[in-house]
């Protein structure tokens, strides 16, 4: 399955009639959409009780990529967090066997030591056996392929793209995740047709290729994120 989505489930007006008109939000959404990512988590916890209500609210297909704390990722800076990630896996671990993903993504100013990130990663492995994507936004981390590739961590295909190797998935290869931030305008442009169509095939190519296969749209400023979410669902067939 390909997990296809948006970071957050507002349904814009414009696109309102193309999902159910019962139910709440979540459930609505996910009757046309495969994933989410919950971007929430990364500005304040979540109560276990919520984690469950929102797996409850979904088909037991949906799956949930989740994105780790800021208080982990910019302000520890991946250091000294093993309490902090302790308490984030046990809130969102609610979330059972939907809980598809985790996202970890680092602010530009966070360069590649390769001690400083294999500890992290080695002490989140410890804790969580499922699927692992970082989004890194420093130029040294196109050094980070062999630590990424031993510790099982995907690399998200950005775009826009901020430095070599980042514009298309890389790390390990079990999984292929892409986040669309929105181009020319980041968060708010949505992408042409041409790009949906292109961007389809490579989620069917990955797929094929037995890598677990995601794809957030994260221009949700201006709503473009919904329509983009349709527009490569019904091209993937």
């Amino acid at each position: 399955m390909i997990y296809l989505g948006c970071a957050g489930w507002s349904l814009p007006k414009e696109h309102a009639p193309a999902f159910p008109e019962a139910g709440g939000h979540l459930e609505r959404y996910a009757a046309r959409l495969s994933a989410v990512e919950i971007n929430s988590s990364f500005y304040r916890p979540h109560r276990p009780q919520t984690y469950a209500r929102w797996a409850a609210s979904t088909p037991e297909d949906f799956r949930f990529s989740v994105k780790v704390p800021k208080a982990i990722t910019h302000e520890m800076r991946l250091q000294g967090c093993e309490t902090a990630l302790d308490s984030f896996l046990a809130q969102c671990g609610e979330l059972g066997e939907k809980l598809g993903c985790l996202l970890v993504q680092l602010p530009p100013s966070l360069g590649f030591d390769e001690a400083v990130v294999r500890r992290f990663f080695e002490a989140l492995r410890c804790r969580f056996d499922k699927p692992v994507v970082v989004e890194p936004r420093h130029e040294t981390w196109r050094s980070a392929q062999p630590l990424l590739i031993d510790l099982q961590v995907g690399q998200v295909g950005a775009s826009p793209s901020r430095f070599e190797l980042d514009g298309q998935p890389s790390g390990w290869s079990g999984i292929a995740y892409w986040r669309l931030h929105g181009v020319p305008v980041v968060y708010r442009s949505a992408y042409t047709d041409q790009c949906l169509r292109q961007l389809a095939v490579q989620l069917k190519r990955a797929h094929a290729q037995g890598a677990i296969t995601w794809c957030i749209f994260d221009n949700t400023a201006s709503g473009t994120a919904v329509g983009d979410g349709l527009s490569v669902r019904s091209y993937l067939g």
